[in-house]
């Protein structure tokens, strides 16, 4: 099979496997690595090394033949430091049969290391100018002198990744300036061109020739000894040739399939937008039918479930998930309990009085409540105190070391206690900062998604405090309704209002006790909060299933695309 033909007849395995990141910026095509194009390229260059990519030619001279008069008439230059070439490679040390006509070398056979001649410049010493400097993994700053002024190879010394198809090799050429942390290499021309040293270094695994835990190093003694498998200059300018078509090839379709995710991006936003704008139960249906309709290929990705979850909660919290029932009371009512509860609670002096808030304006609402609903603020309905201070000074009082809640326990909905800190603190403090079931904990901010995240305390740690970056939200009343709390707080209505009253500086964001205070919460009849509850756990849990379907399906074309690999290059 020709490495066309690899490529056209499974075509969608490399365009149809991707895997969803688990980091990057805002943007969600950030988050979508196209792995099966990734396997594509290591595949194409693993055949490329291996001589299985283009015909070997039998008028080709020998690299066998050409390395012995290398060796007989080559003297290695004198270089500062250690440049060691030990000896022949050793079946042991070849991890694959090479074609005939081809040898097995060391890299310090064939390439001369320069690195006496880099020089590192402190980012202070540095002075603007049109020539590149480069390090481990490229070009770090443009300086106004250079060191090398011809084609050469740059291999990664510490600071860069060494695994299959990471780029650790890299060309340069012209006027250039190179720091400590690259090696430079002049390959002998007469033996090895550029391109094809490059490519085989970025096919080959250089984890096993890296020295140091700490610090993880390629010397210059283990990188001259890296065995290299070489063909003839003729079948290495056909190899080069060949892996460019195919590089571009799927350069083609990195393209194609970037576009085709954008563009399913967009029209998921458009339909989801439609959906959560609809004025009433009647346009609701109808968005909603648009979408049924093309279920199955609208929402074929993690980041577009994702966003199908966030638009039922928008709508949840809207009140356009589930009926009206018009035998509710209203929760104006509950809200009537809820004040005189608190009055009652400030004159034992149970919570603190707060300053008052200004009365909800009808032009302040975010969207229009239903019938039997009623807009409140956040101060209303809880009593909030933010938490304790890290190094705050204790001045001899009898302390205790507790645990402590911080933003990274605090996830949108879910507590994350894999990792629960202790803080030391007066013990006649413990008991203010201690969170009960059923308390709402909510992020003061860190990086811009975090503000506002929103977690209910359900955990049997006890005593757990939380510290200051983390509000403590605890309820009035026995009989009001939690999870309608942080299903509002954590929708995307409460996340535009925290995003726009923050402090916000270059990604990060963060809001003050006041700011939480004043957050407006619709309030629906307590039944009616519990049905709109029931039925976003409901869908959500049906869009965790699809999410885990699919993770699954991506597995499995993840590891198809390495069996073809793998069946390919054995």
């Amino acid at each position: 099979m020709s490495a066309r033909e690899l490529i056209t007849d499974h075509l969608d395995l490399w365009t149809g496997a991707v895997t969803q990141k688990r980091s990057g910026g805002r943007g969600n095509n950030g988050k979508i690595e196209l792995t099966g194009i990734k396997k594509l390229r290591e595949l194409i260059l693993e055949l490329a090394v291996r001589g299985k990519l283009v015909e070997q030619d039998p008028e080709d001279i020998s690299f066998s033949d050409l390395l012995l008069n290398l060796r007989h008439d080559y003297t290695p230059p004198k270089t500062r430091g250690r440049q060691t070439v030990s000896g022949e490679v050793t079946p042991d040390e070849q991890p694959f049969k090479k074609p005939k006509g081809w040898a097995w070398t060391r890299l310090g056979e064939i390439v001369e290391v320069l690195d006496s001649q880099r020089k590192p410049i402190t980012k202070s010493a540095r002075k603007d100018g049109p020539y590149p400097y480069y390090g481990a993994s490229g070009i770090v700053d443009y300086v106004d002198g250079y060191l090398f002024d011809e084609p050469l190879v740059l291999v990664g010394e510490d600071g860069a990744k060494w695994d299959k198809g990471e780029g650790t090799a890299f060309p340069i050429s012209g006027k250039t300036w190179v720091n400590n942390h690259a090696h430079v290499l002049r390959p002998r021309r007469e033996a090895i061109t550029d391109e094809y040293l490059v490519y085989f270094l970025t096919a080959a695994d250089l984890n096993p020739y890296i020295t140091g835990m700490t610090v993880p190093k390629l010397n210059q003694a283990r990188l001259s000894s890296i065995p290299v498998a070489t063909p003839s200059l003729e079948e290495q300018h056909r190899i080069v040739e060949k892996v460019d078509e195919l590089m571009a090839l799927c350069d083609r379709l990195e393209q194609q399939v970037g576009d085709q995710l954008e563009a399913h991006e967009v029209l998921v936003d458009t339909l989801l937008d439609a959906l959560t704008r609809s004025a009433d139960a009647a346009e609701v249906t109808a968005s909603w039918a648009r979408i049924a309709e093309h279920f199955d290929t609208l929402f074929t990705t993690e980041a577009s479930i994702d966003k199908l979850k966030q638009a039922i909660l928008q709508l949840a919290v809207m009140g356009r998930l589930v009926e009206q029932d018009p035998n509710d009371e209203p929760a104006s009512v509950l809200l009537e309990r809820i004040a005189e509860e608190k009055v009652r609670l400030v004159k034992e002096g149970k919570i603190r009085k707060q300053k008052p808030l200004p009365e909800i304006a009808h032009d302040e609402y975010p969207f229009e409540i239903p019938t039997g609903w009623a807009m409140s603020r956040m101060d209303d309905i809880t009593n909030i105190i933010s938490g304790i201070a890290k190094g705050k000074k204790l001045s001899g009082k009898k302390a205790v070391w507790v645990p402590y809640l911080r933003v990274a326990n605090v996830q949108r909905g879910a507590l994350d206690l894999s990792e629960v800190k202790e803080i030391e603190m007066a013990c006649d403090e413990v008991e203010k900062y201690t969170v009960e079931k059923r308390d709402l904990l909510i992020t003061e901010g860190g990086d811009w998604d975090k503000v506002g995240r929103t977690a209910i305390w359900n955990a049997d740690i006890k005593p757990m405090t939380h510290q200051n970056h983390v509000f403590r939200a605890r309820l009035i009343l026995g009989e009001q309704n939690e999870h309608w709390i942080e299903k509002y707080l954590n929708s995307g209505i409460a996340r535009e209002y925290f995003a726009n009253s923050s402090k916000q500086t270059t990604n990060l964001a963060s809001i003050n006790k006041t700011q939480l205070r004043s957050c407006i919460v619709p309030v629906p009849p307590l039944d009616e909060q519990q049905r709109i509850v029931d039925k976003v756990d409901e869908l959500m849990a049906l869009c965790d299933q699809l999410k885990n379907r699919l993770a699954e399906a991506g597995a499995t074309r993840t590891h198809l695309a390495e069996a073809v690999v793998e069946q390919a290059v054995n």
